[in-house]
């Protein structure tokens, strides 16, 4: 009996052992001649209208990079979940990326709900996460980097624009989710501390795509005076909004701005987009020879009618892949999660939307500050850019 417990006791060390080689990640997925990481989009969704860009743009850069030889003479090897713009189901892709694929590190994710959720496990197991979208900022996480930009660095800029050169009036809307409320608080003390007017403040459900009522309470609320309304409404949502509002045809007194129009909408929509702002780090009409190369590249493997609606969040994931590839190429042999982390520390990638630098106080990119108007042909022109990038700070 007591050789019987012994051997139990022993197969228990061993079984342990082995879940913290596996589980904590700290030189998961990585052999001989390969790098394992994991892709974590909406392929399908509300949103998934957005993260295409996002999984094509990661695609694209994986390839390129083991095309030019690799990380240290290693291949890349992804492997990719579809988390359906659900955090639970964010949640379970995450987990199973860590345990059964083993990856080394993840890339991936657009809504802040699932960016949110899957923070506990990648505390857990020691994992980090590449995040390639713009976000609230506010709650940073340790085993995050953030390749996306952050309020100050867009809406810092974006409301006083309005402000100026639109109107004093605001009327905001968005899903009701973790960014949109993060993102109304930041715009209501910028407005207020402008001395402009708040006139309608209302967050609605993500499966809204009916929006008289509120168009109509628009009209009542602003009046002739007219309004900015500040609308940040995620995947089919926002493009009903968009639609509805063009058909009503009340744009000449009201012009929507928004932080999530970006090109895979405004090339969907076309005119009914034009003439509405946006604000991000990127446009793809950005004139400068590495978006261009970008832009052929990404033609050439997914179509060139795909290249007219890459977004901010897909340059965002194309970064993030090669700042990631950067990061562990300074890790050498030595892969562990703590490395990682530490190599993205000023590490400078020269990205389509211009250089861009990791901050090695926070794990956020400097960045330039850009707004843009969406034309005719639902293309975005930039009509302002901040002189040089800006320092990211995310709990501002």
């Amino acid at each position: 009996m007591k050789k019987f417990k012994r051997t139990i006791a022993m197969l228990m060390v061993t079984a342990m052992i082995a879940f913290c080689f596996t589980g904590c990640g700290s030189k998961g997925g990585s052999s001989s001649d390969t790098i394992k990481i994991g892709l974590a989009f909406s392929l399908t969704g509300g949103t998934a209208i957005t993260e295409e860009a996002m999984y094509n743009s990661a695609v694209l850069a994986i390839e390129e990079i083991n095309a030019a030889g690799g990380i240290n003479g290693k291949q890349i090897e992804y492997v990719v979940k579809d988390y359906a713009t659900d955090p639970d189901t964010a949640v379970k892709v995450i987990k199973e990326l860590i345990l059964q694929d083993e990856v080394t590190a993840i890339v991936g994710l657009y809504t802040s709900a699932s960016r949110v959720a899957v923070e506990p496990i990648l505390e857990e197991y020691e994992v980090p996460l590449v995040y390639p979208t713009f976000y609230e900022g506010e709650e940073p996480n340790d085993y995050v980097v953030y390749t996306g930009c952050v309020p100050n660095q867009q809406g810092d800029y974006f409301v006083p624009y309005l402000f100026e050169n639109v109107s004093e009036n605001f009327y905001l809307l968005g899903t009701d989710t973790t960014y949109a409320q993060g993102i109304n608080r930041q715009a209501t003390e910028l407005i207020n501390s402008l001395g402009g007017n708040i006139v309608g403040d209302e967050l609605v459900s993500s499966d809204i795509t009916e929006f008289s009522d509120i168009i109509a309470k628009i009209k009542d609320t602003c009046g002739d005076e007219g309004c900015v309304i500040y609308a940040n409404l995620n995947g089919d949502s926002g493009t009903a909004f968009y639609t509805q509002f063009a058909a009503a045809g009340l744009s000449d007194k009201y012009t929507i701005a928004s932080f999530i129009m970006d090109e895979s909408f405004s090339t969907a929509l076309g005119s009914a987009a034009a003439d509405t702002y946006a604000s991000v780090n990127y446009f793809n009409s950005i004139d400068s020879e590495a978006n261009k190369a970008f832009l052929t590249a990404y033609g050439e493997k997914f179509g060139e009618d795909k290249a007219s609606s890459v977004t901010a969040v897909g340059e965002a994931t194309y970064d993030a892949v090669y700042l990631l590839a950067g990061s562990l190429e300074k890790c050498g042999d030595d892969i562990t999660t703590d490395n990682i982390l530490a190599n993205f520390d000023d590490l400078s990638f020269d990205a389509p939307q211009g250089t861009i630098t990791v901050d090695p106080e926070n794990n956020h990119i400097y960045c330039k500050a850009r707004i843009g108007l969406v034309q005719e042909d639902g293309s975005i022109a930039t009509i302002f850019e901040s002189d040089d990038v800006i320092k990211p700070e995310p709990t501002k």
